[in-house]
């Protein structure tokens, strides 16, 4: 078996086919949703295309991965905080929605990171279930580092909001002619 090394900054290219199995081209090889969740957990960059039409599929797969773990009983979301993510479909804040949740999701994800830094001179002190341990009896500090920084968040959402709403009144006064609402058509 041949195997085809990777050039820096390339994606790893995953084919879907039709028969909806998924063919690793850097191994040539046939891989699994689990393979790919493997790769996240690297974090290898990869992309997955569909075989005939080389769409990317790369988000259909993450997500079919998220649904899997979701469904091996410990969620990580909430039917309330699912449901409150669809409600931004369509809305006009949905760009920003995601963006906000992407840029939380990071500064999580560098505050793990930077805990994670902090206890690697700890040796056994840094095994998972040493890990385990500190978090249950860090969890009310984390939570309420978590609620700080939320809140924070919520009261700058609503100042910027605010902004927004004031821009439009400060147009008010200008002799622009607006565009009939339906309403007003009929």
């Amino acid at each position: 078996m041949v195997t085809r090394t990777k050039r820096a900054g390339e994606h790893r290219l995953i084919k879907k086919y039709p028969n909806r199995r998924l063919y690793d081209t850097q191994t040539s090889s046939y891989v699994t949703l689990s393979d790919i969740k493997g790769f996240v957990m690297a974090c290898e960059v990869f992309k997955v295309i569909d075989a005939k039409t080389d769409e990317d599929l790369t988000r259909n797969i993450l997500l079919q991965i998220i649904l899997e773990e979701e469904a091996g009983g410990a969620p990580v979301f909430s039917s309330q905080m699912l449901s409150q993510i669809i409600r931004f479909y369509g809305n006009s804040m949905q760009g920003l929605m995601g963006n906000y949740l992407e840029k939380t999701m990071q500064s999580f994800v560098d505050i793990h990171n930077k805990l994670g830094d902090q206890t690697k001179g700890l040796g056994a002190g840094s095994t998972p279930e040493a890990w385990s341990q500190m978090m249950n009896l860090q969890n009310p500090l984390m939570q309420g580092m978590m609620g700080n920084y939320m809140e924070q968040s919520k009261d700058l959402f609503v100042k910027m909001q605010e902004q927004l709403q004031g821009s439009q009144n400060l147009f008010g006064n200008f002799p622009f002619t607006s565009q009939p609402t339906k309403s007003e058509k009929e």
